[in-house]
């Protein structure tokens, strides 16, 4: 399965191209949905009178089902169509989108919320596997050039659209317009998926590996808990005990899935995927990365809402620098890893990292008082380095992979990236905070500076770690 990046780009047709909007609308919504609600924290506390905890679990049930699900759903995809799976998935996630919107208490908000994460696990490896097996050569190239764009828009412009649709407060719905947006997009995409996207299976048609699954689920969501919902309970003795049965579990998901594959039956997994370099050492960088991203935008929000006093909606306007740095490069990428192969990663990892150092040395400058306008141009070079990152990293990792694993290999690359956001957020959540101090104004400037240095030496680690990827990203 070759990318052929450098090929000169055919027109898509029709049916390529819907196929391609749909997948990409699909990963749109769920990337928007992952950031924008913390936009909408002031409102539902004033709305639905929200406790701290309440707000916490709004933000975190939806990452805890998205984390624990997605290989159990890319391995469900395999075996019972991915197109199915892909329906499936949109249908829960926009239902529970629509029942967020309406919630009329912060228990169904928080319910709505956890069913949104498990349609958005159903859904993304799926949508993965149909780019990775549907699309060949340059129409490959453009199809996860889009993808890559519909996540770093969702990211990088998530906080102002949010700010957007509840400053706007269309009917009056204020907050609740940043979840009734997703309706009218599903609907749409499920009246479209029967004609447009083909069905497809992976290999082997024996049934799911049910024991792997719990294990695999638990081992994953006693590591994703603790580091979402630890910090903000001050580390409970819970919280440890979990991350303790975390490794063992996911030991004992291991025995079993070379157990499943000695006896020549279906693992959840299989481990000669893990075989490949290019997948094994793609894994490691993609939870690397994510680790350094997530935790970025955690620190700049806080930095320029808490720090600078700004408003969901200023404050997401300066974000938007990410976004203009980012669209661009993504279209460049594709050509940069034709030419470069494996050091592009590296490169555009390097890149975020001198972002990240520019923007330390404007924070110093301007702290909490000054014009936070001056760090767009840091957030510009950020910007572009994450989309030459991500735009070649997942078709790189995924393109030695069967065809018949696509949607367990997708799901173990989302389940990375999705681990990877909650340990960065833990991780550099603790330094924040900690060199925050008593929480003055003038503190932020100084907990976000050394929270951004530490994750511009992480991002060079990243850069250098994308050197052990095999020099052709798939074979001759």
């Amino acid at each position: 399965m070759s990318l052929d990046m450098g090929a000169r780009p055919t027109p898509l047709g029709a049916v390529p191209l819907v196929k391609m909007l749909i997948v990409v609308a699909g990963m749109f919504m769920i990337t928007l949905d992952f950031f924008v609600v913390n936009v909408a924290i002031p409102a539902l506390r004033a709305n639905l009178h929200a406790s701290a905890a309440a707000i916490e679990f709004i933000v975190s049930g939806f990452s805890l089902a998205y984390a624990a699900g997605m290989i159990t759903a890319g391995r469900l995809g395999d075996l019972y169509g991915r197109r199915r799976l892909f329906i499936s998935g949109m249908v829960v996630f926009t239902l529970a989108s629509l029942i967020a919107g309406l919630a009329p208490t912060v228990g169904v908000l928080i319910a709505a919320r956890v069913v949104q994460g498990i349609g958005a696990a159903v859904m993304t490896p799926q949508m993965l596997a149909i780019l990775n097996t549907s699309f060949t050569g340059p129409q490959r190239v453009r199809a996860f050039t889009a993808f890559a764009l519909s996540m770093g828009i969702g990211a990088t412009f998530g906080q102002l659209i949010g700010g957007l649709l509840i400053s706007l407060n269309v009917a009056g719905w204020d907050w609740r317009t940043i979840f009734l947006i997703n309706v009218p997009i599903g609907v749409t995409c499920l009246v479209l998926m029967p004609r447009f996207i083909p069905e497809s299976h992976g290999a082997g048609r024996q049934g799911l590996d049910v024991v792997g699954a719990v294990l695999g689920s638990c081992g994953l969501l006693a590591i994703v808990l603790p580091l979402v919902e630890g910090r903000e309970q001050g580390w409970p003795s819970w919280s440890w005990a979990c991350l303790a049965v975390a490794g063992p579990l996911l030991a004992t998901f291991a025995v079993w899935q070379r157990r499943m594959e000695r006896k020549e039956r279906a693992p959840l997994i299989s481990l000669h995927l893990f075989r490949e370099r290019a997948f094994s050492v793609g894994i490691v960088i993609i939870l690397g990365f994510f680790t350094a991203m997530a935790s970025f935008m955690l620190v700049l929000a806080l930095y320029l809402q808490d720090g600078h006093g700004l408003s969901p909606l200023a404050s997401g306007a300066i974000f938007g620098a990410l976004g203009i740095g980012y669209v661009p490069a993504a279209f460049v990428a594709p050509r940069a890893a034709t030419r470069l192969g494996r050091h592009v990663l590296s490169i555009g990892a390097l890149i975020v990292a001198a972002g990240y150092a520019l923007l330390v040395g404007t924070v110093s400058l301007i702290g909490v008082s000054g014009r936070a306008s001056w760090m767009m141009a840091g957030l510009f070079v950020a910007g572009a380095g994450m989309a030459l990152f991500a735009n070649p990293a997942t078709p790189t990792v995924l393109a030695r992979v069967a065809p018949g694993h696509a949607a367990a290999a997708a799901g173990v690359l989302s389940t990375a990236q999705e681990c990877g956001n909650a340990l960065g957020v833990a991780a550099i959540g603790v330094v924040f905070f900690g060199a925050l101090g008593h929480g003055h104004a003038g503190d932020y400037a100084q907990a976000f500076e050394w929270s951004v240095a530490i994750l511009a030496v992480f991002t060079v680690a990243v850069a250098a770690l994308a050197q052990a990827l095999p020099r052709s990203p798939s074979p001759e």
